[in-house]
């Protein structure tokens, strides 16, 4: 039996640290398969008819919600979207209550989506199908960094031996912790860049010794950036800030922290941009660099339907090598 056709060995997706590289790589090179989808007339393949999948939304999304939607139907799953609006906890259901009769429909995968770390989690002790966390609070974010990671794959063609800067509110962000450890996993180098204020004591060991030596911090964004193969800038997440401010307004933060044409040339000559989504323009970045000929942030978007019906695929849907499955299945 071939890796891509043993079964993968994890039944939820609740962030990077429980995998391993090779599970990183099959979701990657899966990834792959259903990129050309997208140049299709038409985008679907029939891997998941008659599987449901529930995106249950506790916070506002807009690239993450539709892709997961995007990313169902074009493997023929129903899809089926729950806002924090629209659901019972706004009169009182606990989270278990709302994933518990939700599991009373028999839906095959539950994506979620919540303010609280760990909430994902908690849903998946309680429920029989498939959790996939679409970001929780600020602890993870898996499948934006499996997302980045296939990003910076196809444009620099590997991953290991590459310098990576991540500079931003490292703090409060569930994208840097999820990005460090996906990367530090796959053999590159991470430098984390933010005022003191935003750059957690320890982050270069949230991964134990795997990511300690390979993610250095650094407080000058001129210093991270220098030679840096990819620069990712990440947004101040002001909605979990709350409290006293960390800096003293966004005109200084733009001045010692912005990404800018100067600052970018301070990279590797190639270095590719990227940044998650949304963008705040003229604070982390310029709209001159967001837009510019090294941005690969639409293409961020784009692989991120990919790399989410990959993990649909291998979470909800039958093994590789199954009758119809994978990309290059019709109807």
């Amino acid at each position: 039996m071939t890796t891509a056709e043993r079964p993968f060995p994890h039944r939820h997706l609740l962030g990077i640290a429980p995998l391993a590289a090779a599970d990183l790589e099959r979701i990657l090179d899966l990834s792959e398969r259903f990129v050309e989808l997208h140049e299709r007339p038409i985008k679907k393949v029939p891997t998941l008819r008659g599987r449901t999948v529930i995106n249950l939304f506790f916070e506002p999304s807009t690239r993450t919600r539709v892709s997961f939607e995007i990313a169902a139907k074009r493997l023929s799953a129903d899809a089926i979207n729950v806002s924090a609006a629209g659901s019972s906890t706004g009169k009182g259901e606990t989270l278990v209550d709302t994933a518990q009769n939700l599991m009373a429909m028999h839906p095959d995968v539950i994506v979620v989506r919540h303010g609280g770390s760990g909430a994902p989690a908690l849903i998946a002790k309680h429920v029989d199908a498939a959790v996939i966390n679409a970001g929780d609070g600020t602890h993870e974010h898996p499948t934006q960094a499996l997302l980045d990671c296939a990003t910076i794959r196809h444009h620099k063609g590997q991953i290991a031996g590459l310098e990576v800067a991540i500079v931003g509110d490292i703090e409060h962000s569930r994208v840097a912790r999820s990005g460090i450890l996906a990367l530090a996993k796959l053999g590159a180098r991470v430098r984390v860049c933010a005022p003191a204020t935003l750059l957690p004591p320890g982050i270069e060991g949230i991964g134990g010794e795997e990511t300690a030596a390979r993610v250095r911090s650094f407080y000058r964004v001129d210093e991270a950036v220098e030679g840096a193969d990819v620069v990712m800038m990440l947004r101040i997440q002001g909605e979990r800030i709350g409290g006293a401010p960390r800096f003293a307004n966004t005109r200084e933060y733009a001045r010692f922290f912005g990404l800018t044409e100067a600052v970018l040339r301070r990279a590797h000559p190639e270095a590719i941009v990227m940044h998650p989504g949304p963008i705040q323009r003229g604070v982390e970045i310029v709209p001159e660099v967001a837009e510019g000929p090294r941005s690969v942030i639409l293409d961020q978007v784009s692989r991120g339907v990919a790399v989410r019906m990959a993990a649909l695929y291998l979470l909800g849907g039958p093994e590789p090598g199954a009758e119809g499955a994978g990309a290059g299945g019709g109807g």
